[in-house]
């Protein structure tokens, strides 16, 4: 949704002109599908993280607006509420130390946002959610003020006409309404960047889904929301659930809600855009100029405009996007799998690992997708969300027995995942050094058993045993977190609870 968007009233005639440009761009799409006239691999990577402002005493600061000014770089964008920043790292290419390239970049990126936002008396806080927010933080008057997040949640609420319902039972049972979709903006994600040939797509595609529920149990960071502990990564279904545009008969009809899973393996990049049409009405019926036919024709890399815009409503936790760059078009894998946080150590290491992964999964001879329901997979993905690194998995049997067994997270990162992310990272080209380094960090969490996740709940529970409140033991958990996060060594090394109190004379 980062595209610039106009607020405004649509009349009935716009949403069948946007259906009937829909249908054109999807037509060009096959066509350009078809010819090959995409641009040839670069072994690109990009990534964004999306971030939190919060004060000393651990609250959200509504300041994104302020602290931008502040910033003044154009790697810095607003998110949906005004407790939200989003950066974004220009692609890289994948080989040699890439990683600690990267890693480099992010540090020197957070720390001078950080310092900016010091100004305002807020800071950076890289955290799936926030634990500090409240419901009253996530209302209509919190939205940033961007015309399109206005239009996205006006769009949204009347396609729905009703208010949301979030009810998620976990650990602890949260149940509420919420008359917004700003209760998404909670979710602070890393997106993951992969450009790919049209012939790869689907492989890669199919791998990162594959992968989703092992990336999650190792990299969970989410477990609280409006004062309760729910799902270890809660990020999904609170997601799922404040975008949902259908009212609970349409829920009860199987209608596919736009935040969602998926629901089969595929064989093109086209099938997944022509479900979007299929599938999902358009939430911003706005046509652009072009005739995607006319510009095919002159020799041209069409924009696609509306099935670009109409792509980004459609919130799939592996989504295809079309984009062009050097005039050339090409095709991604975004990934979107991930909370932020907690270190950027953790988040170059999660990268690392999925970069690797995928490239193996992709790549083997008898492809995990085809030997394994997709239906399997969408489960394993909403037990890592519940479990996080202690989930249970189920994973194809290796050698000849065949058929799908149930598997600890922890044992098939470590013993089958990690080594085929080391051959993933080979064959890219990554500097031993680099890959040795990140795959560790995966290693450690595996060994220790800890993740983001799990050092919040048990650092958080360790303050209530000390006779803190629950407000007070959530903040108290967040200030400790923020202050660790920003010292940089990776979470599965930090010391678990919060700090004794220094004695007074």
């Amino acid at each position: 949704m980062g595209e610039k968007v106009v607020a405004g009233a649509f009349d009935l005639s716009d949403r069948q002109r946007y259906r009937d440009k829909l249908r054109q761009c999807l037509t060009v799409l096959e066509r350009l599908l078809a010819q090959q006239s995409f641009d040839r691999p670069k072994n690109l990577m990009g990534l964004e993280i999306e971030l939190n402002l919060a004060g000393a005493d651990g609250l959200p600061k509504m300041l994104n607006g302020e602290v931008l000014e502040r910033i003044a770089s154009r790697d810095f964008q607003t998110e949906l509420a005004m407790f939200n920043l989003e950066v974004n790292i220009a692609p890289h290419r994948l080989g040699g130390r890439v990683f600690d390239r990267l890693a480099e970049e992010l540090r020197t990126s957070l720390a001078y946002a950080h310092r900016k936002a010091g100004e305002v008396d807020a800071g950076i806080v890289m955290i799936g959610i926030l634990p500090t927010l409240d419901r009253d933080d996530l209302v209509s008057s919190n939205l940033s003020d961007v015309d399109r997040y206005t239009l996205l949640n006006d769009q949204i609420v009347a396609a729905r006409g009703e208010e949301f319902t979030l009810d998620i039972d976990g650990v602890e049972h949260l149940s509420c309404t919420s008359k917004s979709i700003v209760p998404e903006a909670a979710c602070t994600s890393v997106q993951l960047h992969l450009q790919v040939t049209p012939d790869r797509f689907a492989d890669v595609w199919n791998a990162a889904q594959a992968v989703a529920a092992a990336q999650i149990a190792i990299g969970a960071n989410s477990p609280f929301l409006f004062g309760r502990e729910l799902w270890r990564e809660s990020r999904p279904p609170l997601f799922q659930q404040a975008t949902d545009t259908r009212p609970p008969e349409l829920q009860a009809q199987g209608v596919r809600p736009r935040t969602w899973f998926g629901e089969r393996w595929i064989s093109s990049a086209y099938e997944l855009f022509e479900e979007n049409l299929r599938y999902f009405p358009a939430l911003l019926p706005i046509c652009d100029d072009e005739d995607p036919h006319e510009a095919l024709a002159a020799g041209d890399a069409p924009k696609l405009a509306e099935l670009v815009l109409h792509n980004g409503t459609v919130y799939r936790w592996n989504r295809p996007v079309y984009g062009i760059a050097d005039g050339v078009p090409h095709l991604r894998v975004e990934n979107r799998v991930l909370p932020a946080g907690p270190t950027v150590t953790d988040v170059v290491a999660n990268a690392a690992f999925y970069y690797g992964v995928v490239r193996a999964l992709a790549e083997e001879s008898r492809p995990v997708w085809t030997r394994m329901p997709f239906e399997t997979a969408a489960a394993n993905f909403d037990a890592a969300c519940r479990y996080g690194i202690d989930a249970r998995l189920h994973w194809p049997r290796r050698g000849r027995l065949g058929g799908v067994a149930e598997v600890d997270a922890v044992s098939l990162v470590r013993d089958e995942l990690l080594p085929l992310a080391e051959a993933g990272l080979d064959a890219w080209g990554v500097e031993p050094a680099d890959r040795d380094l990140y795959l560790g960090v995966i290693e450690e969490r595996c060994r220790r058993r800890t993740n983001g996740a799990s050092w919040q709940v048990e650092t958080f529970h360790r303050a209530l045993e000390a006779g803190l409140s629950r407000d007070a033991a959530l903040a108290a958990t967040t200030r400790r977190y923020a202050e660790l996060s920003h010292r940089g060594e990776p979470a599965h090394t930090w010391p678990v609870g919060l700090p004794e109190p220094v004695p007074t004379a």
